[in-house]
């Protein structure tokens, strides 16, 4: 993706606030109103000083006190509504651009997470589309409201006295320069911090999740310094943030003050000539001097922007990432739950074929076990099913249709996976069965499914039955009771084409007899492709299928595959049962 402008990113991020241009204009309306009623307090100085203590006026001594307390409290209704409606809108556009970000998350294919650190991927959500709101409305509240003060201000100096208006303008070429060359800094030290931000993220995450690990293998010490050089590395770029921010002020406040001094001291020599009247003369000075409070939040808005503005680019990526394809248009309907793979080879890098020239046809309600050494391509042949990768070479059917001819959601609807890695859904029992599409289904379904699955007697027990939260990933339950939630979900999904992924290998025999049981009820009358390494629960498949380095050695059935000594099946089969080890 080309890098994008400071200015292209800007007008793209105000698009986020077009949906609510009311909520704007209202906000922008109670900018213009506080920032109208700043100038006017220098502007009463001369008529307060000058009509009263001077003149004695009486309307002025009785006009000014009230002027005051109008003015006061139309300023401090019209700050209260922007900042509330500004804040609103902020608000609003970061949740917007989160909720882009979340869906197109969900839809990138898994190339696309294998390379990306998912500790980035959240940082990007939590902490760069926070960062947003800097650039959304805090730099525009003060872009609009400080340039008006500063407009209205110059115009009271212009009004009492054009010839040193002009001559303290000399300085903002200047100042300008000063900015801008800030602002470089400030730019590449945000990005810097946030990409550290995401590193540190990770970091965290990896240790969360994996603590028992950690904790088993002592491995707090190493955990612990990868965190501390994480967060260091967020410190030194933070604080290279801070060092452009903390010289940009002072500089600017320095130059202001060297015009401010050379004014103050041609105004007074005009007000001891008499060019010039007490309320003439404090009106300036007090007009020139409320200039640096929004000169001040004017330059120091620099930061707020070059933080937002890095921000923006850093979501930007994400939420303009090509999505998943789905360039079918076949609706496939309820399948039949035919496969066949015709001289399919794949590469995950470009190189190293995983698989290379599979060609195998799966009937109707045939279970096929695909068996082999680790990284023999199993899992592999079994990921481009569903279409979370695509072939390198050749094609996939089902009931005839080419895969890529298919709509993604036809073909997914038509497949179920269980796999050993179950993932289940910080929510209820129910919710966890009863997922996605079939999200709608009914009390009876539900325990159907859990009932098929041997899961209805544990799920009785449970505090509060099918309403019991399992926690994060089903950490409050035992791994062969998560994996018959896994397999209810697969049940109550019913479709025809079936992936089981490992589904027993981390059992232990209790659990592995009770999710055996459940697996059997769930292969009836479906197509099922199995990977598995304890061969003991495969041996009634009707064909067995050995992968060697991406490639079918043998096919067969169980004792077909024994019969010949000095396959790859039997090695595996004798390795597992009479402790050879496989050549």
């Amino acid at each position: 993706m080309t890098r994008m402008t400071g200015r292209e990113l800007y007008v793209r991020l105000l698009g986020y606030v077009k949906p609510y241009w009311r909520e704007f204009t209202a906000f922008v309306v109670a900018l213009i109103v506080t920032a109208a009623t700043e100038p006017a307090l220098p502007a009463l100085m001369k008529p307060m000083l000058d009509g009263t203590f001077v003149e004695k006026d009486p309307f002025w001594i009785r006009m000014i006190p009230v002027i005051i307390i109008g003015l006061f409290l139309v300023r401090g209704i019209a700050s209260y509504v922007g900042s509330y409606v500004g804040n609103w809108v902020a608000y609003k556009v970061v949740t917007d651009v989160r909720e882009q970000m979340f869906v197109k998350l969900v839809q990138l294919p898994g190339r696309f997470y294998a390379d990306h650190l998912s500790g980035n991927l959240i940082s990007k959500v939590s902490y760069d589309a926070g960062q947003v709101t800097a650039a959304a409305t805090h730099v525009l509240t003060s872009v609009v409201k400080d340039s008006l003060v500063i407009l209205g201000l110059l115009g009271v100096m212009f009004y009492y006295n054009w010839k040193l208006t002009l001559f303290s303008m000399v300085m903002a070429p200047l100042i300008i320069v000063v900015v801008r060359v800030i602002s470089r800094r400030l730019r590449r030290a945000s990005t810097e911090t946030q990409r550290a931000m995401g590193e540190m993220t990770q970091v965290l995450q990896e240790t969360i999740e994996g603590h028992k690990v950690v904790k088993l293998f002592g491995g707090q010490p190493y955990e612990t310094r990868r965190f501390s050089d994480a967060a260091n590395l967020v410190r030194h770029f933070t604080m290279k943030q801070v060092n452009a921010s903390a010289i940009n002020v002072p500089t600017v406040q320095f130059i202001a003050a060297l015009a401010l001094a050379a004014i103050i001291y041609v105004a007074t020599i005009e007000s001891q000539a008499d060019r010039t009247t007490v309320g003439s003369f404090v009106a300036f000075t007090a007009a020139m001097m409320m200039l640096t409070s929004p000169l001040k939040r004017l330059t120091g808005i620099n930061e707020f922007l070059q933080k937002g503005l890095a921000a923006a680019e850093s979501v930007f990526q994400v939420i303009d990432e090509a999505p998943e394809p789905d360039p079918g248009t076949v609706d496939l309907g309820r399948s039949r739950g035919e496969v066949v793979l015709e001289d399919v080879s794949f590469s995950y890098d470009g190189d190293k074929l995983a698989l290379d020239g599979i060609s195998l046809a799966i009937r109707p309600g045939e279970t096929v076990a695909l068996v082999g050494q680790s990284g023999s391509g199993k899992t592999t042949f079994a990921n481009l099913i569903p279409r979370f990768y695509h072939p390198t070479r050749g094609r996939i059917l089902i009931d005839g249709h080419d895969l890529e001819t298919l709509t993604l959601a036809s073909l997914r609807a038509n497949i179920a996976l269980v796999s050993q890695d179950v993932v289940l859904f910080n929510d209820s029992v129910r919710a966890n069965i009863a997922y996605g599409a079939m999200r709608g289904a009914g009390e009876a379904e539900v325990v159907a499914a859990a009932e098929a699955a041997h899961a209805m007697e544990f799920i009785r027990q449970l505090p509060e039955g099918l309403d019991t939260l399992v926690g994060e990933n089903g950490v409050k339950l035992s791994g062969g009771q998560r994996q018959r939630l896994a397999i209810a979900r697969a049940l109550l999904k019913n479709a025809p084409i079936l992936i089981l992924d490992e589904a027993t290998s981390a059992l232990d025999t209790e659990s592995e007899r009770h999710v055996q049981a459940a697996l059997e009820a769930l292969m009836k009358n479906r197509t099922t492709i199995v990977i598995a390494h304890r061969l003991s629960t495969i041996e009634r498949a009707d064909r067995i299928v050995a992968l060697d380095q991406g490639r079918i050695a043998e096919v067969g059935t169980h004792a077909e595959l024994l019969a010949a000594p000095e396959g790859i099946y039997a090695k595996l089969y004798r390795s597992q049962f009479l402790g050879e080890v496989p050549a």
